[in-house]
């Protein structure tokens, strides 16, 4: 630290000529001018130079104290006469106050226009522009004031040694009651320092204090061992000024360390201000001496590699590492005086110990710096060196070199003063130092050589010196500013640079260095000229492509590209020079220059690594190439020149190299290949055909990747490759050229052809399509066409001439119908294509979604379709006969439900119904008795019972009725039939358990009385004989079913059955005896009086039941006394046989469809082919 007196004033009183004490010093806002309270005057001075600008009277008594606003127009003085005077910009008195004691202190708010003002009674505060003054009292005197950075809080200093913090309202926040009752002579808020606001604090204890805005205290109380009179915040807050009955000023940290003296003067010191963003200090003494000095904060730094250390606050060292722009400190707590570095050694002198530090030399990046050793020697030195085992200091004319336990190992005595010192490294604890001194001697000092080496001498002093990695060069700048290189062998000048004020050498080339001047770094290499580029601050390092200045206490690191060097080097095809200097850090560009101009000299080594560097592949393979061309023998630069040309875009010149190494086909192959057709015809041969065709297909190559398809499809044609033509053509879409193309191309083409037409095909051109498939014969793909184009017509038409492709169009076919809703359609075509599985699986699909869809009618329709698929697969496979009749017959029951269920699910659905309860009651009764054992899917009970509840309920059949609506009782009924069931089952409960005697079924063969409900099936509960319905009303019908015997086949049965009948001896008989109606059939005239005749009523008296069903037998006597009239026949496809029904009343008209063999009331059956025209079970048309 360093102090200088810019100017100096002694006040005295102008009548009695004795001095005045200067009691208060304040600078305006801007820091221009002094303002300076002494005797009973108000003295303002040009801070800048001393000069009094203004002496203002208006007092009466000394003044004490004096302040500026925060806008600067007004200054305000403060008295032992009680009075404030308010003074403007111009000095002349605005208005005086009046207050109730001496004021002792004064300060302005540094953020509005409000001014504190302290006596020994009260507290006031105004606005310099509404003159508004807010008091309070206090109980002691006011030593002391100072508002907080923000100005909501300011502290009073009492002479009873208490702190008051109050608000801006006079209230008071805290209180800070000090265990020592000495007054506080001065105290200042520094500026807002890392968030927080410190108090500085000095009182006539001699303690120095820090207390937050809470009053809580910051640290320990320091001594300062004289009575302060004043504080200051110097800096940003880094620092302290304090003065006071020693006489001096003095500078001290933040943490309150004694760094240095500002001043020393010949009386008490009671006031001094630091100047606003400047390190200058004014001064006011007891003598009337105001002594305005500038403080200087030298810089101590030290710089090894990419590690600079420098001191900051005075107090602590920081680490700076310049790559990794990490950063550590270590605080010291004493004023640092000198540091150095070297490798990972660290040497801090304070002002009464020498401290050493380690790293780790393990970790380059480590930054955990610990102590090794420390030892107590003051001594003050020049400067200040580290080594590996040593530290040396400079002692103007000696060199002492100190072991790190403090021994003194050897000293030298130097001709003349040390001006320059720095280590160029060597063996630990043999290290050689460079040494300049005053009168132009550089020396090489080494720690075990008592003696000094001269490297050589000058005829000035030096400002700095260098020597470069080998050793063999030195740099030194001279007094004049200008930068010598010399050789330090010969001695001998190389060159000089003017304008220099710091050099280094590059430690990564032992040619170049820069030095630093005007503003400008200069980078030298060799003989060559300098390259300038702008710069703040002096060079103190260069490591590669990285500089590092010095700027005040700044050290930055600035990457500056080796492209300017590189390039000279370049220029004189100094290959190996250039990529040394290039390894330093330039551009992806300069490299590829590099790379470039090495690879046509076929310097192969360097252009590789700097290829390398920019990881150029194509370059890297070109050279690997010619390497190993070369090792296979080849031998003709040209041809690697042409290739390196031919890389480089230089296409011309790298064909006439070929043409000169007798090598026109690498031309050709390098004109075509770049697309260069025009340039690549020059090198093909007249009658070489081949090559011409080859050419002409690239070039159409090349037109088609440039998005001319037509162009080049013209070309192919010609080049003879149609297949690319084709593709081309078709992709586009061109159909005339492509049926062109067709037309003129040879039938023996049939792949170019087959191309023409599928794309053709997939243009939908079919005609021209057809055309050429009809040109090469192709059937197979002329059918497919067809079925693309869906002309079905076309299709079946080639289908009748070649049935060997009959599968190609009917499934195809069938899967188009079903994808258009042509279910039965597609079901027809798909068992037409043989394609049984499918059949079956359409089918299948439709009935599930008709389930699932609640169309049973549909469902049921389909099950029949179903079973008959069935019976139809059963019978052209012997094999599977078994299980295919089985499923036969299940979708055959399903299919019965299915219809049966539409006609009770539509009458619980709908509002109304065209069926009759009779016809209702008999259906949920065919249900009941149909799904005893088993319900498919969809069949609601709850639906059936409630029709059967219904209906019975109505045509009074209550027995019935009790057991509906008792099992509707057992089922989940839903919501809106619940209140219905429940109603019924109510209404039902007193009804008697008796059916309607004209309900119940009768059996036609046994002549017997069934009861309504047999949960044993649809069948006769007395003879087991099976009811046979009509499909629309689902009545019994007057029908026995009988089988022929197993020597009688259907055809015989049927001509049997044709045959006249005999004449009966005598006439059927309806005989009514007893309680029970029967039926006696007499004999016949061909049977003999023993015949059994199947039909007497004799075999059909059940009176006691039967167990097992004991079916009708027929055989030829019997068949030939019935009339074809009285028999209804069943015929069905084999495997099954025919189904024969004997007409126990041939006076009711019955019918039966010959599709679905069902049997029907003729009337009904002919109301409801007259309103559909189709059988309402089958749906088979009526004009079929």
């Amino acid at each position: 630290m360093k102090s200088v007196q810019s100017w100096f004033e002694q006040v005295s009183d102008k009548k009695t000529n004795e001095e005045c004490c200067v009691w208060d010093l304040c600078f305006s806002t801007d820091g221009s001018r002094l303002i300076a309270a002494a005797g009973i005057r108000v003295l303002v001075y040009d801070a800048n130079n001393g000069t009094l600008l203004h002496s203002l009277k208006g007092h009466s008594d000394s003044v004490l104290c004096v302040t500026c606003s925060r806008d600067g127009c007004y200054l305000a003085s403060g008295s032992a006469d009680k009075y404030v005077i308010i003074w403007d910009s111009q000095m002349v008195g605005k208005s005086k106050f009046a207050n109730g004691d001496a004021v002792q202190c004064m300060t302005c708010n540094p953020i509005n226009q409000i001014l504190l003002v302290c006596t020994s009674v009260d507290l006031a505060t105004f606005g310099f522009d509404d003159l508004k003054v807010n008091r309070t009292k206090i109980n002691s005197r006011v030593t002391c004031c100072s508002w907080t950075s923000d100005g909501q809080y300011f502290a009073v200093g009492f002479y009873s040694g208490i702190i008051s913090i109050r608000s801006k309202t006079l209230d008071e926040k805290n209180k800070i009651d000090r265990s020592v009752a000495c007054p506080i002579w001065d105290l200042e808020w520094s500026p807002n320092r890392e968030g927080k606001d410190i108090l500085a604090v000095v009182d006539w204890s001699q303690k120095l204090s820090f207390y937050l805005l809470s009053g809580n205290l910051v640290g320990k109380e320091k001594q300062l061992d004289f009575d302060p009179c004043c504080v200051s915040w110097f800096g940003k807050g880094e620092y302290l000024i304090i003065s006071g009955s020693n006489k001096q000023c003095m500078l001290y940290s933040k943490d309150g360390i004694k760094l240095g003296t500002v001043a020393e003067l010949k009386s008490w010191v009671w006031t001094s201000r630091v100047r606003p963003d400047s390190n200058a200090v004014a001064i006011g003494c007891q003598d009337g001496v105001i002594s305005y000095n500038q403080v200087i904060l030298s810089t101590i730094h030290a710089l090894f590699r990419d590690r600079y250390i420098y001191r900051d606050y005075m107090t602590d060292v920081v680490i700076h590492h310049l790559v990794t722009d990490e950063k550590v400190r270590i605080k010291c707590r004493e004023l640092v005086k000198k540091v150095s570095t070297y490798k990972n050694k660290l040497a801090v002198q304070l002002p009464d110990k020498f401290i050493i530090y380690e790293v780790s030399h393990d970790d380059p990046n480590d930054m955990k710096y610990k102590v090794r050793e420390k030892f107590g020697k003051k001594i003050d030195c020049y400067s200040l060196v580290v080594c590996a085992q040593h530290i040396v200091l400079c002692l103007e004319k000696r060199l002492q070199c100190l072991s790190f336990k403090g021994v003194k190992h050897r000293e030298w005595v130097l001709e003349s003063p040390i001006k320059y010192i720095r280590v160029m490294g060597g063996p630990p604890g043999r290290e050689g130092l460079l040494t300049g001194l005053r009168n132009g001697q550089i020396l090489q000092v080494f720690l075990d050589n008592p003696f000094p080496v001269q490297i050589l001498k000058i005829n000035t002093s030096m400002r700095c010196l260098d020597l470069n990695t080998t050793r063999k060069r030195l740099a030194v700048v001279d007094e004049h500013n200008t930068c010598l290189v010399y050789d330090v062998k010969t001695k001998e000048l190389q060159y000089q640079e003017p304008n220099a004020d710091s050099v280094a050498w590059n430690n990564r080339h032992e040619d170049m260095l820069c030095f630093s001047g005007n503003g400008l770094v200069n980078i030298k290499a060799a003989n060559y000229p300098v390259h300038q580029q702008k710069i703040q601050g002096f060079v103190v390092g260069f490591s590669g492509s990285s500089i590092y200045c010095l700027n005040g206490c700044n050290m930055t690191m600035v990457d500056v590209p080796q492209s300017a060097p590189m390039y000279q080097y370049l220029e004189k095809k100094l290959f190996k020079e250039t990529y040394n200097v290039a390894c330093l850090g330039v551009t992806n560009g300069d490299w590829e220059t590099l790379g470039q101009e090495a690879l046509e000299s076929l310097d192969f080594q360097t252009s590789a690594k700097a290829f390398i560097r920019i990881r150029d592949i194509h370059k890297l393979d070109l050279i690997q190439d010619i390497e190993d061309r070369k090792r296979r023998g080849e031998s003709n630069m040209q041809v690697f020149l042409g290739l390196i040309y031919a890389i480089q875009g230089r296409f011309q010149e790298a064909a006439k190299l070929y043409s000169k190494a007798g090598q026109p086909s690498r031309a050709l192959s390098m004109y075509t290949d770049l697309c260069m057709f025009d340039f690549a015809k020059e090198f093909v041969g007249a009658e070489d055909i081949k090559e011409k065709q080859i050419l002409m297909s690239k070039q159409a190559d090349w037109a088609s990747n440039l998005n001319e398809p037509k162009s080049a499809a013209e070309m192919y044609i010609n080049a003879g490759e149609f297949g690319k033509a084709i593709e081309i053509m078709g992709e586009h879409g061109w159909a005339d050229m492509l049926i062109d193309l067709a037309r003129n191309l040879d039938k023996a083409d049939r792949d170019s052809l087959s191309k023409c037409a599928n794309y053709l095909r997939k243009m939908e051109q079919y005609a021209y399509a057809s055309e050429v498939y009809a040109k090469i014969g192709d059937t197979e793909s002329l059918i497919m066409l067809h079925v693309d184009a869906r002309l079905w017509d076309e299709a079946f038409s080639l289908v009748k001439k070649h049935p060997e492709y009959k599968n190609k169009v009917y499934f195809p076919y069938a899967q188009w119908l079903a994808e258009n809703d042509k279910f039965e359609e597609s079901q027809l075509a798909f068992h037409k294509a043989g394609l049984e599985a499918q059949a079956v699986r359409v089918l299948e699909q439709l009935t599930n979604n008709a389930v699932s869809e609640n169309r049973f009618n549909d469902a049921g329709f389909y099950f029949w379709k179903l079973s008959m698929q069935c019976l139809d697969l059963a019978g052209d496979d012997s094999a599977k006969s078994g299980e295919l009749l089985k499923k036969f017959r299940d979708y055959q029951q399903r299919a019965e439900i299915y219809y049966a269920y539409h006609s009770v699910q539509r009458s619980t659905e709908e509002p109304f119904t065209s069926h009759q309860p009779e016809a209702l009651f008999n259906i949920s009764r065919f249900l009941v008795h149909s799904t005893v054992n088993h319900c498919p899917a969809g069949i609601s009970k709850v639906a059936i019972f409630y029709s059967l509840a219904k209906q019975s309920k109505i045509l009074g059949a209550l027995k019935m009725a009790h057991h509906a609506y008792a099992q509707l009782q057992k089922l989940r009924i839903p919501v809106r039939f619940q209140d219905t069931v429940d109603l019924g089952s109510l209404v039902i409960k007193p009804k008697p358990f008796h059916d309607h005697e004209d309900l119940l079924p009768m059996c036609y063969r046994c002549s017997s009385t069934n009861p309504l409900l047999n949960l044993q099936g649809n069948f006769c509960s007395n003879c087991r004989q099976p009811f046979v319905y009509s499909f629309i009303s689902f009545e019994v019908l007057p029908l026995i079913e009988f089988f022929l015997d197993d020597d009688v086949s259907d055809n015989e049965a049927v001509s049997l059955l044709e045959l006249e009948p005999p004449m009966k001896k005598e006439k059927e008989k309806w005989n009514k005896a007893t309680a029970s109606q029967s039926i006696q059939m007499d004999d016949y005239a061909l049977m003999d009086d023993n015949t059994d005749d199947p039909f007497n009523p004799k075999f059909m008296s059940f009176e006691q039941g039967g167990v097992e069903y004991q079916p009708v037998k027929a055989n030829r006597n019997v068949l030939k006394s019935l009339s074809r009239t009285e028999v209804i026949i069943c015929q069905w496809p084999k495997p099954l046989k025919n189904q024969y029904f004997k007409v126990i009343m041939p006076d009711v008209p019955l019918t039966k469809c010959s599709s679905c063999n069902k049997i029907f009331h003729k009337d009904d059956y002919e109301l409801l082919a007259l309103q559909e025209n189709r059988c309402p079970y089958c749906r088979k048309s009526l004009d079929d």
